[in-house]
C-alpha cells in the first residue's frame, strides 16, 4: 500500500482540475449572460470562440482548465506506472507532490495575473518533475 501513496497527488490534481472547472463556469456563465450570448440558439463552436466576446480575465480560467487537461495526462500515466511497479513512494512521491504544487501555482498565476514570465517558469519546473518521474519509471520498467 505504501507504494500506492503516489495515487494521492494524482487524486489531488484531479480535484484541483475540478475546482478550476467550477471557477471557470462560475465566472464564465455570468460573463456570457452579460454579453447577451443566447446559448439556446448556439450551434457548434468551441470555447475559444468566446475569447473575442467575453473579458480576457474570464477566459483565463477556461484556458487554465484546458492546460490542466494537457500535460498532466503524462503525470497521471507515469504515476500509475510507478504505482503498478511498486515505486510510488520516497523520492517519486515527493516529486509528484511538487508537481501538483507547481500546477496549482501555475493555475493561480494564470487566472489572477497571467504573467507569462512567471507562468512559464513554473510550467518549466513542473515539466522537469514529469521528466524525473518518467526517468524513474523507465528505470523501474526496463531494469
Amino acid at each position: 500500500m505504501e507504494n500506492n501513496l503516489i495515487l494521492q497527488p494524482v487524486v489531488a490534481l484531479i480535484l484541483w482540475t475540478m475546482i478550476m472547472w467550477l471557477w471557470m463556469y462560475v465566472t464564465r456563465i455570468p460573463a456570457m449572460n452579460k454579453a447577451d450570448i443566447d446559448v439556446d440558439n448556439l450551434i457548434g463552436g468551441v470555447g475559444s470562440d468566446l475569447d473575442a466576446v467575453i473579458p480576457e480575465k474570464i477566459q483565463w480560467k477556461a484556458h487554465n482548465y484546458n492546460h490542466l487537461l494537457d500535460e498532466p495526462t503524462l503525470f497521471y500515466a507515469v504515476c500509475l506506472v510507478l504505482a503498478l511497479v511498486s515505486q510510488g513512494d520516497g523520492v517519486s512521491l515527493a516529486i509528484a507532490w511538487a508537481y501538483v504544487g507547481l500546477r496549482v501555482i501555475h493555475s493561480l498565476i494564470q487566472v489572477i495575473s497571467n504573467r507569462i514570465k512567471y507562468r512559464f517558469l513554473v510550467f518549466a519546473l513542473s515539466s522537469l518533475c514529469i521528466i524525473a518521474l518518467a526517468i524513474h519509471a523507465a528505470i523501474a520498467v526496463f531494469h
